[in-house]
């Protein structure tokens, strides 16, 4: 479903919160709500919860964001028993508090906040930190209802506590195998299933030794209480942290890009050349909400920035686009711009063109002539003096007989500006 959908009638959307405890758990304006509804919207699972109200419930048909979106642009056959749209207050359900992770949240930005009403229980993160006797505000809590469990990988690092909405009773076990995967094995593993319901069940075992044939309820939250290797955020990780065929931005190098690129909260970045997707992937580690839009031609190198992109657990923000400059004519407006391959003036132009005005563009060069190409680029800008043209050359030890020598890397051209708006560069 689209973030926003056409104002067609002025419905209110009362949303209400429920737990696995039901009925007993919900305030009395919540009763109040729900007794006076004309319909009530849920999944099967949360409609079971409600006492017979002589109130019409409807379940969520599949797929339920096509229902979701019938009922919220007034198109919903239910409805038109009410007298059409416009006349309606309808009330759904959501699970724990519907503005945490949850249908709330969907809804006000659909429609808005001023046609909306939450009302919320208690959320299953509140519910597991209390059993568990963490703190809340302390700890990194991630959905997998709808996105892959992967999305765990951004989150672990050494001693840090994390909750994982699961999407079904197939959830922990995939979590379990991929803290193994990736070093976390001896980690508490504990999960939490029908919170503050009659058949609440907490299991805990290390994450290495979750028994995949432990039957679980499919409204469950894990929580993993890190033990494992330290994961920095920073850019900079180690070539072997990626699949790659040689062609790839060098640690040193790509730590500066994403400096360079300045990432921040919920920003579209193009990665043009995108190759193994190592900028791509750093970029949206060091900031949240993030998405890329990666160019890449080459079919080989494509599918190992894909297998990149889930070993790292960001699959879900990435898309990967075909060759440019064709390709960059119908992409998402970019805040951020990165060139790390096919530069060349007609790419630099089409990629300035379209970058939102305040947005950064990096581009980094390793050849003579792509080099050209840049230095032409920063001359044609020379009354910008924060257009910034750098030249970074490396050097590492190694041994040379019983000794250590330096060995330079080649070194790389690289150019950053931040579009003003007035098309102008600062920095």
């Amino acid at each position: 479903m689209s973030d926003s959908v056409p104002a067609q009638d002025d419905s209110t959307f009362v949303v209400v919160g429920i737990g696995a405890d039901g009925w007993d758990g919900l305030s009395p304006i919540a009763r109040s709500e729900l007794t006076s509804a004309q319909m009530i919207l849920g999944s099967a699972r949360q409609l079971a919860l409600l006492p017979d109200l002589g109130v019409t419930t409807v379940a969520w048909r599949s797929p339920m964001s096509e229902h979701l979106h019938a009922v919220l642009t007034g198109s919903s056959a239910e409805l038109t028993r009410y007298g059409g749209p416009g006349r309606t207050r309808i009330h759904l359900l959501a699970s724990g508090d519907p503005m945490f992770h949850g249908l709330g949240a969907t809804i006000v930005a659909a429609v808005g906040g001023h046609r909306v009403q939450v009302i919320p229980t208690v959320s299953s993160a509140s519910l597991a930190c209390a059993r568990l006797g963490w703190d809340l505000a302390d700890v990194a809590v991630v959905s997998a209802v709808t996105a892959d469990p992967e999305i765990v990988l951004t989150e672990i690092t050494d001693a840090r506590r994390v909750l994982i909405l699961a999407r079904d009773a197939t959830t922990p076990v995939r979590i379990a195998d991929l803290l193994v995967a990736h070093g976390f094995g001896a980690s508490p593993f504990t999960v939490l299933e029908q919170l503050a319901g009659p058949r609440e069940r907490v299991t805990s075992a290390r994450a290495d030794s979750w028994d995949p044939a432990t039957v679980v309820d499919p409204l469950n939250i894990i929580a993993v209480d890190c033990i494992g290797p330290r994961c920095s955020t920073l850019p900079g990780r180690d070539e072997s942290a990626f699949e790659h065929d040689g062609q790839i931005t060098k640690s040193v190098i790509r730590a500066l890009t994403v400096c360079a690129l300045a990432p921040s909260y919920r920003q579209t970045l193009w990665d043009i050349g995108s190759g193994s997707g190592s900028v791509a992937i750093e970029w949206l580690r060091a900031q949240p909400g993030g998405v890329v839009i990666a160019f890449e031609r080459d079919t080989a190198r494509a599918e190992r920035l894909r297998t990149n992109t889930h070993r790292h657990g960001v699959s879900g923000r990435v898309t990967i686009g075909g060759a440019v400059p064709d390709a960059l004519v119908h992409a998402p407006i970019p805040d951020a711009v990165f060139i790390g391959g096919g530069l060349s003036p007609v790419v630099l132009d089409t990629a300035w063109a379209a970058l939102r005005p305040g947005g950064r563009l990096v581009a980094n060069a390793v050849t003579i002539e792509t080099q050209a190409i840049l230095a032409d680029w920063h001359r044609m800008r020379s009354d910008a003096t924060e257009s910034t043209l750098r030249r970074v050359a490396v050097e590492t030890a190694a041994p040379l007989g019983g000794y250590l020598t330096w060995r330079p890397a080649l070194p790389i051209v690289s150019w950053a500006g931040t579009k003003a708006t007035d098309g102008t560069v600062t920095s």
